[in-house]
């Protein structure tokens, strides 16, 4: 166990330092806030023990950042003013404990030992609610955090409705899982299931597609064909990437919403189709609407339930059950991974979200030499600690140079091989090239 001592009296810190040191514990100091983020960015940390009251960041202000990089941090704060006001205010900003000086030593050995205690009958709750979380779900989905905690009753609700939902998030997050979660805990569970994907469709194949077509309709058409309106029949039909929706044919999708019929390519007779739609974007609709580029009154037809899902920066909580899921899926022989790994997975805030981590389970799965992933068997993007905040350049100006890197690395590590390196980013290839594009990569960059 790593512990992290932060004081700005040295004479304090030392004495804290030596008396963990005997009692076999790893420990690192801070004299300041500013280097204490730093360590804890670096370094993993289970254990952080630190003065309220400090110049520059108070213990307050450290102990809020300290906890939106890794909700799973532990820290105990130590003040000269105890008080039961002083416990609730530490306690209501996250710390796990707090102790007044002087600090007695044998009472910290306990309040330690409190924390490990704590921390593994965690463990075994985790353990058992993802257990009844399985048996009661139809599809096993990561929700310790209270994003998902949140998200996952307006899934159970919402879903016995017949009315469509608009799920809205960032590429990757899952949005194709929340859909076939409200489609099995739906009373069409028993239907089909039929998905399309907007994005992967040439133009002149949408009508046809999700409506089907007549022999001789075009050139082509030697049978006839269903769309996947009456394919996903009885059950539910779910349109990835709906913002890619040619506008032409908007019109036609509104009205098949609005009377449940549609009229395939050639017919001269429409059908009644009975399917529930589920859509899902990560395009902003509204903006696309004032735009001209969506229609507004399907728009609003779309958005009867919108369900914003989370990015994976913002439900760390879920990165150790996403990763045993993970694990168990693709790994051809037992594995673990060592606590300081998993430190810097969840410190890590994937702009790939969880299709991202799920690639880099899989590649570590597979590569790995032993049966524990360690902290240096990680690609060197999961390791760098976050520029610090006085370095000079806007912020955009940092983030875009950090996915440039990223870019490039992966790409190398493909031999230039767009599918790969989008699929082990998790985003699409269209959106690999318009970022190769936006930042000049080109075969040389490659070398």
């Amino acid at each position: 166990m790593t512990i992290l001592v932060v004081d700005d009296e040295q004479v304090q810190r030392e004495m804290l330092q030596g008396f963990l040191n005997k009692r076999g514990y790893k420990v690192l100091t801070a004299s300041n806030g500013e280097e204490a983020l730093e360590l804890c960015a670096r370094y993993p940390i289970s254990l952080v023990l630190m003065d309220l009251c400090m110049p520059g960041l108070n213990g307050d202000e450290v102990l809020e950042k300290l906890r939106e990089s890794n909700p799973l941090l532990r820290v105990i704060l130590i003040t000269a003013f105890g008080s039961v006001e002083t416990a609730v205010k530490v306690m209501k900003l996250g710390a796990s404990d707090f102790l007044e000086k002087p600090v007695d030593l044998t009472e910290l050995a306990q309040r330690i030992e409190r924390c490990e205690q704590q921390q593994l009958i965690e463990q075994d709750l985790s353990e058992m609610e993802q257990d009844l979380e399985d048996d009661e779900l139809p599809l096993p989905v990561a929700a310790s955090s209270e994003a998902m905690q949140h998200l996952l009753p307006l899934v159970r609700r919402v879903a016995r409705s017949p009315w469509t939902v608009l799920i809205h998030g960032e590429t990757g997050t899952g949005k194709e899982r929340i859909a076939r979660l409200l489609h099995q805990l739906s009373e069409r569970s028993n239907g089909p299931f039929v998905e399309v994907n907007c994005a992967a469709l040439p133009d002149n194949l949408f009508e046809s597609e999700l409506f089907g077509h007549e022999k001789g309709a075009f050139t082509g058409a030697t049978s006839r064909r269903s769309g996947r309106f009456e394919a996903a029949q009885g059950g539910t039909l779910f349109l990835d990437e709906i913002g890619e929706l040619p506008l032409g044919l908007q019109a036609k999708l509104l009205r098949a919403l609005q009377e449940k019929r549609i009229c395939p390519v050639g017919a001269e007779l429409e059908r009644e189709v009975d399917a529930r739609v589920l859509v899902a974007t990560n395009c902003d609709l509204p903006k696309m609407v004032q735009e001209g580029r969506f229609r507004e009154d399907l728009y609003y037809r779309l958005n009867v339930f919108e369900m914003q899902i989370p990015p994976l920066r913002q439900r760390r909580e879920d990165i150790p059950m996403l990763v045993e899921n993970f694990l168990e899926q693709y790994a051809l022989r037992p594995i673990q991974i060592e606590p300081a790994a998993m430190d810097a997975l969840i410190k890590y805030d994937y702009p790939g979200n969880v299709r991202e981590l799920e690639h880099l389970i899989q590649r570590l799965a597979t590569l790995v030499r032993g049966p524990v992933i360690r902290r240096v068997d990680l690609p060197a993007p999961l390791l760098q600690p976050p520029q610090p905040e006085n370095n000079s350049g806007l912020l955009t100006e940092r983030v875009e140079a950090v996915e440039r890197q990223m870019l490039l690395d992966t790409l190398r590590q493909y031999h230039g091989v767009q599918t790969r390196a989008a699929e082990a980013l998790g985003i699409s290839e269209r959106v690999l090239r318009y970022k190769m594009s936006k930042y000049n990569l080109n075969k040389e960059d490659l070398k």
